[in-house]
């Protein structure tokens, strides 16, 4: 127990380091260049200290849980030497992840709700309901392909810079025959699949089964899954938009 609780006061001093300097900002443009009282001040210190307690006991999860839980299960899979497993799991972790997003959800939901003012879609709740869940799928099985792509790359070797290069190739592709309407919300799946939870267990297994794997360095194949996780959302979210 003490030893969870020193963990979690040195959480807490570093997220109040990495708050500080956002807090700062705020307060100078604030007070100095607006020259403006804080409005609603007592309301903002509460959401700035949930914000800290939050921040502080989500990062102190990811060590004790989400991280572990990720190399773990890559190293098992591993040893198995089951391949078409593997890559089950990889495709199921990315998929998982992804459609469980808050970020994605919020986006997917806000866009529906746009594109029902722009007359994209009929302006009625189910509708919009559709359009969200049908972008959130469709992000989730992008991302769950570039984790199986990720996973191959780490077993076979492939230098990640030719897939990055290919893969924006794809994207610029796309861009010329894929809707307008539909070309910034592609861009903005990209980043929103790279938050809370699926960086972290993307990250880990990649890590994982770089380290349980004979000839394979962590540092410099471990990393690089999230990049291609944020790359085929964009491909897959525009060719979702050609098709509707």
């Amino acid at each position: 127990m003490k030893r969870i609780l020193a963990q979690i006061s040195v959480s807490l001093a570093h997220s109040i380091r990495d708050l500080t300097p956002i807090v700062a900002v705020i307060a100078v443009f604030q007070l100095l260049v607006l020259k403006q009282p804080i409005p609603n001040l007592l309301e903002m210190l509460w959401g700035l200290l949930l914000v800290l307690l939050g921040l502080t006991f989500f990062i102190q999860g990811l060590k004790l849980g989400l991280f572990p839980i990720g190399e773990s299960l890559a190293w098992n899979f591993a040893e198995k030497g089951s391949l078409p497993w593997l890559l089950i799991f990889a495709f199921a972790l990315g998929f998982g992840t992804t459609i469980a997003e808050p970020a994605l959800i919020a986006v997917a939901n806000e866009t529906a709700k746009v594109a029902a003012m722009g007359g994209w879609i009929e302006n009625q709740p189910q509708a919009q309901q559709h359009y969200a869940h049908g972008l959130r799928v469709t992000v989730a099985l992008s991302v769950g392909c570039a984790v199986v792509i990720g996973v191959l790359r780490i077993l076979l070797g492939w230098p990640i810079q030719y897939l990055i290069i290919f893969g924006y190739l794809g994207v610029v592709l796309a861009t010329a025959f894929a809707p307008t309407e539909i070309i910034g919300i592609a861009y903005d799946s990209g980043g929103v699949t790279t938050s809370t939870i699926t960086v972290p267990l993307v990250a880990s297994l990649g890590i994982g089964l770089a380290s349980s794997i004979e000839g394979r360095n962590p540092v410099t194949d471990g990393f690089g899954m999230i990049a291609l996780a944020s790359l085929t959302p964009m491909m897959f979210v525009m060719v979702y938009g050609a098709l509707l």
